[in-house]
């Protein structure tokens, strides 16, 4: 790049989004800067150490290692070069609402034959699925995600989509979908879980989103050495190496703009001035830190109308003693989790019959909890904008961790020697969540998918862009790590 196409840029926020763009940016020449708002980076996939025990704060799936893959090589590396991964054997485990449990083991044969066994012929159904779930993957991964799409031309000219569109099941639910393949509710529930990653219940997804069956079967579930938090380090680490400069504990306070361009990005008293900005911040914050609020590209009052991800009730559990009956990753189905969904969606309120996620990394990482204990992360998915005191999320802590000896037959209260909580009002303060939102701003419904979702590129402020999962692919940590090729390939246009 010559000296007079250097751009200098500001990224807001070191997610796995922000992280992504800053480093790919700072390889194609522009002098970079990274604001965070926390101490620490990888946004919602930070880390709590308390007391000799380490958490992932958020994600905890390492799924589409070929996402990594590609981010490291642009760069002449490979993720072995800053950590090792481990495939999970089983991949995950379910627990149903009858106490009964299946492990997921990403073994073909082993899946076909747990299929079987629920129902006569699903074997080879599965083998179909997940064909078909292939296909809707290469083809997102080809000719979509990848991809700056801005409009239904950009659509009508995918010939590989077009080609495939009849497989490809756009427009169905996913369960409906999903009921074409399998009777049994628990295959059900097992196929149709995956779309809590994409903050949807199986009513409002497009069946499109199969596709994330054959991510975890087909491709596998994976664990980082160092957790999420390992990978989030080694991409830091990317972007330091290509010369990004990383300010901490240095939240954006304003946008300030002129002549339809960010001037100065206001820091309290700090300013900063770059060619372009960058925000892999929540998409409403940062169109609330616009000095013109006329110049937002969504008005706020329509974000009332827009489906959300649902956000999460955390706990963060130091358990002294082993919990055999969990797996690395163990879900929860309740015997009516339609009611769950419901009350994230339909009719918000705190669930009384959850389906709830443990990740338990002490089963395969001894260095995050101290000898002869356990760390476990407890989610419960929970309908975004929900009211909460400290002394309902007590009392609401104190019913899950009930819930969850009755359910699953362990004892936890008991031995637990380090709790945090984190729900709500913790995501809206820490990150600058919409409502307190989870997983990023918009459910991936039909209509907030692909050219429909809030895209990259400010519309009325030339030199704002946008990375993570607020915006185009979407939600998710692959996904986010992609939006940063698209912010890259933006400035290259």
């Amino acid at each position: 790049m010559s000296h007079s196409s250097q751009k200098s840029v500001i990224v807001i926020g070191a997610g796995f989004g922000g992280l992504s763009a800053a480093a790919l940016l700072a390889k194609d020449g522009h002098r970079v800067t990274v604001l965070e708002k926390n101490s620490q980076p990888g946004g919602r996939a930070g880390q709590i150490k308390r007391d000799g025990f380490t958490f992932d704060m958020g994600p905890s799936w390492y799924m589409m290692p070929e996402v990594f893959d590609r981010f490291f090589a642009e760069f002449g590396k490979k993720p072995s070069d800053y950590y090792s991964i481990q495939p999970l054997h089983p991949q995950y485990r379910v627990v149903f609402g009858d106490g009964t449990h299946a492990d997921i083991t990403g073994d073909q044969k082993e899946d076909e034959a747990l299929f079987e066994s629920y129902e006569k012929g699903a074997a080879k159904k599965l083998r179909q699925y997940l064909r078909e779930g292939e296909l809707k993957y290469r083809i997102a991964m080809d000719s979509i995600l990848y991809r700056n799409m801005d409009s239904i031309f950009d659509l009508a000219n995918n010939w590989e989509l077009i080609k495939n569109s009849p497989h490809v099941g756009v427009l169905e639910p996913m369960h409906r979908y999903v009921k074409k393949f399998f009777s049994h509710h628990k295959l059900q529930q097992i196929i149709e879980y995956n779309l809590v990653f994409l903050g949807c219940s199986p009513q409002n997804a497009p069946a499109l989103f199969s596709m994330m069956g054959y991510v975890d079967m087909g491709l596998g579930v994976w664990y980082p050495e160092g957790g999420l938090f390992g990978v989030v380090k080694a991409m830091e680490q990317v972007a330091q190496e290509q010369g990004v400069e990383f300010v901490y504990n240095s939240p954006v306070t304003s946008l300030e703009v002129e002549d339809g361009r960010i001037h100065t990005v206001h820091c309290g008293d700090t300013k900063y001035t770059a060619d372009y900005v960058v925000s892999n911040a929540d998409y409403v914050h940062t169109e609330d830190l616009l000095s013109e609020q006329s110049l937002r590209t969504i008005p706020r009052k329509h974000w009332q109308k827009k489906t959300l991800t649902p956000s999460a009730f955390l706990l963060y559990l130091g358990v002294k003693g082993k919990l055999p009956k969990l797996q690395h990753h163990t879900l929860y189905f309740g015997t009516d989790w339609q009611k769950h969904f419901a009350d994230v969606f339909d009719h918000p309120r705190w669930p009384q019959e959850p389906s709830v996620y443990i990740n338990k990394t002490s089963a395969t990482d001894p260095s995050v909890a101290p000898k002869g204990h356990e760390n476990l992360m407890v989610l419960v998915p929970i309908a975004p904008g929900l009211e909460e005191n400290d002394m309902w999320r007590e009392h609401y802590a104190n019913f899950i961790l009930d819930f969850l000896e009755a359910k699953l037959d362990i004892k936890l209260k008991e031995n637990i020697v380090v709790k945090e909580i984190f729900s709500i009002t913790d995501f809206a303060e820490r990150y600058n969540s919409y409502a307190g939102n989870a997983l990023g701003g918009l459910a991936h419904t039909f209509f907030q998918s692909a050219i429909w979702r809030p895209a990259n590129k400010s519309k009325k402020v030339a030199n704002l862009l946008f990375s993570g999962a607020n915006t185009v692919p979407g939600i998710g940590v692959p996904t986010s790590v992609i939006s940063g090729h698209l912010v890259r390939d933006r400035l290259r246009m």
